[in-house]
């Protein structure tokens, strides 16, 4: 994973947060596991063992995608982004023409992507189909669904 991950400096606080909880806490809880387990006899046929030496993999596992995701991370300044279009970190106002309901999203990092939070990924076909426009655009997006025709009311911050 190699590619650029823009992220708000909340985002990058929070990831970096979560690493050093990974680093400290959860290692130190997995190691407790594995030694307990250690403690109940023969390693070749302990179930406890194995599952924490599991555990143990995912948990390097996911704090290395972690790591490298931070290394890739890049700050976006909000006063660097330009709301004349539609890019990453700018909430975009939009009415499905085909329901006239107008919903508000914020385009982020796959990281912080939350749709219940109105916060979509930069990688989602809907982003992507919005990227690069203008209020009073029409963009017409393709969905698993089929096509989606959308219309830009606002972009702001």
């Amino acid at each position: 994973m190699s590619s650029i991950n823009y992220v708000s400096k909340e985002a990058l606080e929070s990831l970096k947060e979560e690493i050093n909880r990974m680093k400290t806490v959860g290692r130190a809880e997995i190691a407790r596991q594995i030694s307990e387990a250690r403690e109940k006899g023969d390693l070749k046929e302990n179930a406890e063992y194995d599952a924490a030496k599991e555990a143990q993999g995912l948990h390097e596992a996911k704090l290395a995608s972690l790591e490298a995701t931070l290394a890739n991370a890049r700050i976006l300044d909000p006063k660097d982004i330009d709301t004349s279009k539609v890019s990453i970190l700018s909430k975009v106002k939009v009415t499905n023409l085909a329901t006239k309901k107008t919903v508000e999203y914020q385009i982020v990092s796959e990281s912080e992507a939350d749709l219940k939070a109105g916060k979509i990924s930069v990688n989602s076909p809907i982003a992507k189909g919005l990227l690069g426009r203008a209020k009073g655009d029409t963009a017409e997006i393709s969905v698993p669904n089929g096509v989606m025709k959308f219309k830009i009311e606002d972009i702001s911050l």
